[in-house]
């Protein structure tokens, strides 16, 4: 008989990175580490808590609007600060803050998910709406200007309904779901804008210092895909469908060009080579 042939072990399931006690389930996008939820969740959410107390951003008694659009981030930005406000005893009063831009289809869906996360998070909702503030709809204004730049239209409006909504909740700040491919996302634009007053201050994780509310970015070093995956494992609550006059927004172009990047950079170099 000749020699039995050896047949190569199959590779057992991956241990987390961290604990090594359970199996991975992940690998980070920014750390390209193989973890477990449960390791997943933790470091996801101290470092978030790193990020709140190494910058400061609150302050014992405060009062925080959350701005909450029912979306991904802004759903889990209202999850984990009520978490980390009740684990690190912050002393904050939170609220849940929505702007009705007045929007079928859209937004009168997404707030549906938002008063859900009122009574999921036992947070206060404020809802302010372009109609009661301006006497206008977002609909009523594009049937009037049509569809190009409303996004602008729609930014100035809604900047000033948060700061009004913030007015009215007698907030001392706005805290914002902006993460990290936002912000790079806003450099890009301000530099193809040439904007250098906003290219200066648009990474800040305070804003608005001077006014009446300062705005700030816990999510500021959150990579979006983690966002992502943070809300799918904890199977949170929120609305992901897009606005539907955003598919020619100036920004989506800036998106899609940081994702080609990605892309690029994560090709092997050897394709280069030959």
């Amino acid at each position: 008989m000749g020699e039995a042939e050896v047949k190569p072990k199959k590779a057992g399931p991956v241990q987390c990175s961290i604990c090594s006690q359970r199996r991975a389930a992940l690998k980070r996008p920014k750390t390209l580490e193989q973890i477990c939820r449960e390791c997943f969740y933790a470091v996801f959410e101290e470092e978030i808590h790193r990020v709140i107390v190494d910058n400061q951003l609150f302050k014992p008694g405060e009062r925080i609007a959350i701005g909450a659009s029912g979306g991904k981030d802004s759903t889990v930005l209202a999850y984990v600060l009520s978490e980390l406000n009740r684990r690190h005893n912050y002393g904050l009063d939170l609220f849940l803050l929505s702007v009705d831009e007045g929007i079928t289809g859209y937004r009168d869906d997404s707030l549906e998910t938002v008063k859900r996360n009122e009574i999921q998070y036992g947070l206060p909702l404020k809802v302010v709406s372009y109609k009661d503030l301006y006497g206008w709809t977002m609909d009523e204004i594009v049937k009037m200007i049509g569809l190009k730049n409303n996004c602008t239209f729609c930014g100035v409006f809604r900047r000033q309904a948060l700061d009004r909504g913030a007015a009215m909740l007698k907030v001392d700040k706005l805290a914002t779901g902006h993460n990290a491919d936002d912000i790079a996302e806003t450099v890009l634009l301000n530099i193809l804008r040439g904007d250098i007053a906003r290219l200066s201050r648009c990474t800040s994780i305070i804003t608005g210092e001077d006014g009446p509310i300062p705005r700030c970015k816990p999510f500021k070093y959150t990579y979006e895909k983690e966002i992502v995956m943070y809300a799918y494992f904890k199977r949170l609550d929120y609305f992901s469908t897009e606005c539907i006059y955003s598919p020619n927004a100036y920004r989506g172009f800036a998106r899609e060009f940081i994702k080609d990047l990605e892309r690029i950079r994560l090709l092997p170099l050897t394709l280069f080579q030959q």
